[in-house]
């Protein structure tokens, strides 16, 4: 039994020295030159039964200062997907569709939050409009349209109230899910806007039930052949 023990602390040892480093910290290093950017959570699967392996796929948006102009440049790139360790995975199982990490004028933000609150707010991209209702709502300026389209804001208006609920959370540190948990890996924007994650993770459920399925018919087989045996 002692033997056995160290065999099984050894495991644990080479299995953390195996962990991926934090790839979120990597990014960051990377993107330190820009003056803005910000580390979405594009995607996200896990592969494997028994031994299971974990991914995560990172959108990149980036504003880089023009030339001669103090207007930013706003482009995106989407990374492959790259193994993260389970404990990275589970911090971020909610997050997905979700700024991770952003920086701006006022320094590094690594609080998760909508991607598509991401530049409300800021003069610089848009401005607050009335609609004939009376109701406050952002539009972006057309240099910045497509903003809304890499942000996945193109679904509804972000509204004013909802905005400062959001502004609200991140004061208090806290992740913002919309006003009906319309963002994160459960809510209804990020089903519209990745609905493959959902696609695989039924495919991933239904797997499951019939491997278990599978297992309880086979072990009831076997019951009733042991029965049948000792009958005789």
């Amino acid at each position: 039994m002692r033997s056995m023990r160290i065999v099984l602390l050894l495991l644990a040892v080479v299995v953390v020295g195996c962990s991926p480093p934090d790839p979120l910290l990597r990014l960051q290093k990377g993107l330190d030159r820009y003056p803005e950017y910000a580390i979405i959570l594009n995607d996200m699967r896990i592969d494997g039964n028994f031994s299971k392996d974990y991914y995560h796929q990172y959108k990149i948006v980036v504003g880089e200062k023009k030339s001669g102009s103090d207007d930013l440049e706003v482009s995106e790139r989407i990374l492959d997907a790259e193994r993260v360790s389970q404990k990275h995975y589970a911090r971020y199982q909610d997050k997905l569709g979700m700024v991770l990490v952003s920086k701006d004028q006022e320094g590094v933000d690594g609080v998760p939050q909508p991607a598509q609150y991401r530049y409300v707010g800021n003069n610089r991209y848009g401005e607050w409009r009335t609609n004939s209702n009376g109701t406050s709502f952002w539009a972006f300026y057309g240099q910045y349209a497509m903003l809304s389209h890499i942000m996945g804001s193109g679904q509804r208006p972000i509204y004013r109230d909802e905005w400062n609920s959001y502004q609200g959370s991140r004061r208090r540190g806290q992740t913002y899910f919309g006003p009906n948990n319309d963002f994160g890996t459960r809510g209804s924007v990020t089903r519209t806007t990745n609905p493959g994650f959902f696609q695989r993770q039924q495919a991933r459920q239904a797997a499951s039930r019939n491997s278990f399925q599978s297992r309880v018919r086979s072990r009831a087989s076997s019951s009733r052949s042991s029965s049948s045996r000792g009958g005789k």
